[in-house]
């Protein structure tokens, strides 16, 4: 089978969408949706967790697993380029079940962190004017990105473009100031010790090595987000190029972003003085006296907010879309606007995000809680399936024929990046377990995937479903 027979299974049902995402917008949406508040705010937790070194070295393991997410993706969505993405493969080279399972979880992981988010940006703007109630902010801007998503795709593409461009602009900046700082060409308030010394001022790994595996979901939900160039290779204009660009440029950008970024923050903040309750990166540019760094940190922290809503009304409306064609969501979630956007889809998203707000502003917010705190596992669980995936799609085209030589974007070290990107998302689940911390995010994890499992055993298994590679 030659690899061509493969685009057989979205050519009929792509030419719904429309391929309007050019190079830059597939980088940087790659690059925008890992850079957030997992970064900005997160990066401190993981350093008071793990120590300076136990950061560095978590932020290696957790980038290798991300590229290798990315790698599995990316050979899929070469062959394959449909919105679907991750939630169509699972369908296919797993189960209906798994892809079913992906999809519903992906919706409601990001539905409920694009409502975090326009109640985070709400608080920020609420400070600055504190005349406008929150409310008003949360309209504002989801009625904005909304109007945005129902828009040709081109659009999304670059907002998203320039989100990521403010948020890049930002960290290079704080690594700019964070090297003047450690090596003096700036005067600054951050104490004697900001320097080499602070790696080793209280030892290596001060809370032990463990403390490491501890802060592998923090690290794992800080990288969560690259999977977006799967979905965007659907609507890419030219995939078979694009894609592969992406991912290179991606992994190593990213990668050098969060590693540069940890070591700047390691030798210059102690790390029992990190922490959630600040924006580290507000506090470096802070030491090294620049007017307003907590009002710029704060501006860049809801660019971060307003890219993640997007990325939301995107993504999920493009999985909700799909998965009405292959029988495992309405109908009706399948159908498009005049500009071929899956126009309800967009809005069903955004009912998730409103509905989890006026829960959270009614004040029974256990049931959005236990989702949010489950976001870490639901990400690890989405990027397991990749691997899975991957490992199902390779045996498929070997089985009818296929030479993997022949696949214009081809894992040179399969099976055993698939199987890396598997068992390291997998190990960071089940350690959720046995760090007491975590627990309540373990159990939080479980409980919705027993649901959505059990709605998809009890009103979709039997239904026929429509997903075939060639029709």
């Amino acid at each position: 089978m030659a690899e061509e027979d493969v685009s057989k299974y979205y050519d009929e049902k792509e030419e719904a969408l429309t391929r309007g995402m050019k190079t830059r917008h597939l980088t940087m949406i790659a690059i925008g949706g890992a850079i957030g508040s997992g970064l900005f705010i997160g990066a401190g937790d993981v350093l008071t967790t793990a120590g300076p070194l136990g950061a560095v070295i978590g932020y290696i393991v957790g980038g290798m697993i991300m590229y290798a997410a990315m790698l599995s993706l990316g050979e899929m969505a070469v062959a394959m380029p449909i919105s679907g993405s991750f939630q169509a493969y699972a369908s296919k080279f797993i189960s209906p079940m798994a892809g079913y399972a992906t999809g519903w979880l992906y919706w409601l992981n990001w539905g409920t962190s694009g409502a975090a988010a326009l109640v985070a940006s709400a608080m920020i703007m609420h400070a600055w004017f504190p005349m406008v109630q929150d409310w008003v902010w949360c309209l504002v801007f989801s009625g904005g990105l909304t109007l945005l998503n129902l828009l040709p795709v081109g659009n999304f593409g670059e907002a998203e473009f320039w989100f990521a461009g403010i948020k890049v602009a930002a960290i290079l900046c704080f690594i700019v100031v964070g090297v003047m700082i450690i090596f003096g060409f700036v005067p600054h308030q951050a104490g004697t010790l900001a320097g080499f010394k602070t790696f080793y001022a209280d030892g290596w790994f001060p809370n032990g090595l463990t403390s490491v595996f501890l802060a592998m979901v923090t690290v794992s939900v800080a990288f969560q987000g690259t999977e977006l160039v799967g979905i965007a290779a659907g609507e890419s204009k030219n995939p078979e190029r694009n894609v592969p660009r992406a991912i290179k440029q991606v992994g190593f950008r990213i990668f050098l972003f969060y590693i540069l970024s940890t070591i700047v923050l390691a030798m210059i903040i102690p790390y029992k003085e990190a922490g959630l309750s600040q924006s580290p990166f507000a506090q470096i540019f802070s030491f090294a006296n620049i007017p307003y760094a907590y009002n710029i940190m704060n501006f860049v922290i809801i660019t971060a907010c307003l890219s993640l809503i997007n990325s939301s009304l995107y993504a999920c409306s493009r999985l909700l879309w799909s998965m009405s064609h292959e029988g495992l969501a309405p109908k009706f979630l399948g159908k498009t606007n005049r500009h071929m956007v899956p126009i309800y889809g967009v809005f069903i998203t955004l009912a998730l995000m409103l509905m989890a707000l006026l829960i959270k502003f009614f004040g029974a917010e256990k049931i959005i809680l236990m989702i949010m705190n489950a976001s870490g596992l639901i990400g690890c669980l989405i990027w397991a399936m990749i691997g899975a995936a991957h490992l199902g799609f390779r045996r498929y085209y070997v089985k009818h024929g296929g030479d993997p030589d022949k696949l214009k974007f081809r894992v040179i070290l399969h099976p055993v990046i698939p199987i890396f990107c598997l068992a390291a998302n997998l190990i960071i689940v089940f350690s959720m377990y046995f760090d007491p911390t975590q627990r309540t995010v373990f159990y939080s994890g479980v409980a919705c995937v027993v649901v959505i499992i059990l709605t998809y055993l009890f009103f979709v298994k039997g239904r026929k479903t429509d997903f075939h590679l060639n029709r």
